[in-house]
């Protein structure tokens, strides 16, 4: 059975959807941390953090897995250290514009990818850090579940500042 359309369609409006969440933070709350991190749906990423993180884990992590597990036999699937990629690249003083839209080409490249993927292809096999043994498919779906992580993650930003 091939990717089911719904699944490429959520992940290609992914960006647009982040996008439009984001525009919901005030320049002046791009790097807002809250006073308790307490129940934060995902990584605790400012707003500006959360646009480069999902650059990066697009390109560096998502990229990766998939082209390996259409050309490898059972590859190794590493997980990123998130927070040592923040810090190293500087997150805090990125530019979100630059984020955002790298992100989007970053996801068209990965949703072209996903497209001409096979039925034997999405059952291929490999080993992805934390999730144990998983598929081509598993991986997609781990994305998309991603995804979802981190707009309730800005939800939840959004929700800490009206609050404070």
């Amino acid at each position: 059975m091939p990717l089911s359309p719904t699944i490429l369609e959520s992940l290609s409006t992914m960006p647009t959807e982040f996008e439009r969440t984001f525009r919901l933070v005030p320049r002046a709350q791009w790097n807002f941390k809250p006073v308790s991190w307490e129940g934060i749906p995902g990584e605790r990423f400012t707003a500006l953090e959360q646009a480069c993180h999902l650059r990066d884990i697009e390109i560096d992590g998502y990229h990766v897995r998939i082209r390996r597990m259409l050309e490898e036999s059972g590859p190794d699937l590493a997980s990123l250290d998130s927070y040592e990629l923040a810090r190293q690249r500087s997150y805090s003083s990125s530019d979100p514009e630059h984020a955002i839209a790298a992100f989007r080409a970053a996801r068209v490249q990965t949703v072209g990818m996903l497209r001409q993927v096979t039925a034997e292809q999405l059952a291929r096999r490999g080993t992805f850090a934390e999730y144990g043994t998983v598929t081509l498919a598993g991986v997609i779906h781990y994305l998309s579940s991603h995804d979802r992580q981190h707009l309730a993650c800005m939800q939840w930003l959004l929700g800490r500042m009206a609050s404070a």
